[in-house]
């Protein structure tokens, strides 16, 4: 299962510094990240994608997004 990073109601910079860390402390695997605006979730997915982890999965739930990442 992955590990959930739940940065709902945070402001950018931190989804993204969240997701930065949880990225490094595994440095490969899956982790799933939440997120409520549109904003965090560009950011997030590109903060992602330059550290070389692939958006497995976005899925827009009622209020917030639930970004799915992955490196093997």
């Amino acid at each position: 299962m992955a590990e959930i990073v739940d940065a709902r109601g945070l402001s950018c910079p931190e989804p993204v510094l969240l997701t930065l860390e949880a990225i490094k402390r595994l440095g490969k695997g899956e982790l799933e990240i939440l997120v409520d605006t549109d904003t965090s979730k560009e950011n997030v997915s590109r903060a992602a994608n330059s550290m070389g982890w692939q958006i497995s999965e976005l899925i827009k739930e009622e209020s917030f997004y639930r970004i799915r990442i992955k490196k093997d």
